[in-house]
């Protein structure tokens, strides 16, 4: 018998669903954010390019500085602080 994958989306049928009043367009890939914003991180499955882990999914973080057209975002994952380089179409800014 086959041994089954263990790839990034493993377990994610419903987390990273999209529904139809979700769609893409121009202006995701062209966001811009300061250095020092607070971001959440939303992961759009269409899009494939600068895709973080599926386990970062729904979490705030901030901008601290920007790497080719993606970002850096500092994400605190249980008591450490992690570095993820996130394109700008899984952002979304956090409300105040």
């Amino acid at each position: 018998m086959a041994q089954k994958t263990k790839g990034q989306r493993n377990k994610t049928r419903k987390k990273l669903k999209k529904h139809s009043r979700d769609k893409e367009t121009v202006t995701s890939h062209l966001k811009e954010f300061e250095v020092g914003e607070k971001v959440n991180i939303k992961i759009d499955s269409a899009i494939h390019r600068g895709i973080p882990d599926p386990k970062y999914h729904g979490m705030s973080g901030e901008v601290i500085g920007k790497r080719g057209k993606s970002f850096i975002v500092e994400v605190k994952d249980q008591k450490k602080k992690k570095k993820l380089t996130v394109y700008p179409a899984h952002l979304t800014e956090a409300s105040k």
